[in-house]
């Protein structure tokens, strides 16, 4: 794959040093779209690995996140969970990844992470690297979060607040760990057996050898991907050795996080405390349930008084949308919005949302949902008239999202 030139300058809550690989843009002519380059794969230099492990590991967590930890527990330190059954999500022979948040007392999000189970000893090679290793059953529970990276330090010190008496180390991992994102193409419609069939020809004698899978894909370590588990449009994620470039990853497909980031964005898919506002933000505003992150029958946590009693009453009159950025004859605008721009029906100056992230002529609001829908559309940016603002309804969305605000509108 050639080489394709940066075409546009980002915005965004949080700084961040583009790499120097290539970007794609969807509103370039001279560059095509990574729906259609695609599968690749980027480091995800804003997040940061930390280690929970101990005994109380999944307790401990179990009262604090949003979703439900006992999955990833195996009959750990709490009671596995009846009710939980592998989705067509995730590779059933190993405990799939969660999404989860951490809220305020108050219901307001903190902070959001990706919780995994890393490898048994058996899931991966000897030291000799010529069959299984072992694993041992006194060695205690270990989970891995995969967090935002510009707030680690507030991250680790709030878990620490919590732990009080629970038996559970809480490290910072980011030097040993890190991790990697794999996207576009046509990778939300392929799975690992599909995409990996060398791996179906190697084995120990047994119907499924994820060690001998591992060596086949050029990991011996036993790290595997794992589909998203917010969506499948997201491709997949792991947690990669720092010194490892993670199996699959081809030489001319590595690219910047950057692209990743516009990948999200045109989904409306935010992600981390810097495009979540951290202490305002409320879990059902930006579609956290839509995203796998709440778990409404888990028991109590940090937080869920607010989140249940917002799920169950059923009125959200706010969402996080994807919006593009257009002048008056419907071309897209680059690097005209930065965020925290109030969005307004420029025919009566009233206030409908605000730019959350804005990235080239893409971007997120959270808008009221009675006007974001409106046609014809009579959005703007404030104080810049010539910057219209065009609403995306994502397809990702489930189907009573939008009757529930189509109803919203007929009311309002």
């Amino acid at each position: 794959m050639q080489n394709l030139r940066h075409t546009s300058k980002f915005f965004r809550r949080h700084s961040s040093s583009p790499s120097p690989a290539r970007f794609f843009s969807s509103s370039s002519s001279s560059t095509p779209p990574l729906d259609q380059v695609g599968p690749v794969a980027c480091r995800l230099v804003t997040r940061s690995v930390i280690r929970f492990r101990g005994p109380d590991s999944a307790k401990f967590l179990q009262g604090l996140l949003t979703n439900d930890v006992r999955p990833l527990a195996g009959g750990d330190g709490i009671p596995p969970s009846s009710s939980y059954a592998p989705t067509p999500n995730v590779p059933s022979r190993s405990p799939p990844p969660l999404y989860a948040a951490l809220l305020t007392p108050q219901g307001r999000f903190l902070y959001d992470l990706f919780l995994y189970r890393p490898p048994a000893g058996d899931l991966k090679l000897d030291r000799t690297g010529s069959r299984p290793g072992s694993d041992s059953p006194d060695e205690p529970l270990t989970l891995l979060a995969d967090v935002d990276a510009a707030v680690l330090d507030e991250i680790l010190g709030c878990f620490r607040k919590y732990r009080l008496r629970s038996k559970v180390e809480i490290d910072n991992v980011s030097e040993e760990l890190c991790c990697w994102q794999r996207f576009g193409g046509d990778l939300s419609n392929s799975d690992p057996t599909t995409q990996e069939p060398e791996a179906a020809s190697v084995g120990w004698g047994k119907s499924d050898d994820l060690a001998g899978e591992s060596a086949a894909q050029g990991n011996s370590l036993g790290w595997q991907w794992f589909k998203d588990p917010r969506l499948d449009c997201l491709g997949f994620r792991g947690i990669f050795p720092s010194k490892a470039i993670p199996p699959l990853v081809e030489s001319d497909k590595e690219t910047s996080e950057q692209n990743y980031l516009l990948w999200r964005v045109e989904r409306g898919i935010a992600e981390g405390s810097t495009e979540i506002p951290k202490g305002e933000a409320i879990p059902l505003e930006y579609n956290l349930e839509g995203l796998n992150a709440i778990s409404f029958n888990k028991g109590c946590y940090v937080g869920q008084e607010l989140v249940a009693r917002t799920h169950h009453r059923g009125v959200i009159r706010k969402r996080l949308l994807p919006v593009k950025f257009v002048d008056n004859s419907g071309k897209d605008i680059e690097q005209a919005v930065p965020p925290g721009s109030d969005v307004v029906d420029y025919t009566s100056t009233k206030k409908v949302g605000t730019v959350s992230t804005a990235l080239g002529s893409s971007g997120m609001g959270l808008l009221k949902l009675t006007d974001a829908f409106k046609k014809p559309s009579t959005l703007s940016i404030k104080e810049k008239s010539d910057v219209k603002v065009k609403v995306i309804r994502p397809d990702w969305w489930p189907a009573e999202w939008t009757q529930l605000q189509e109803v919203q509108r007929e009311a309002a």
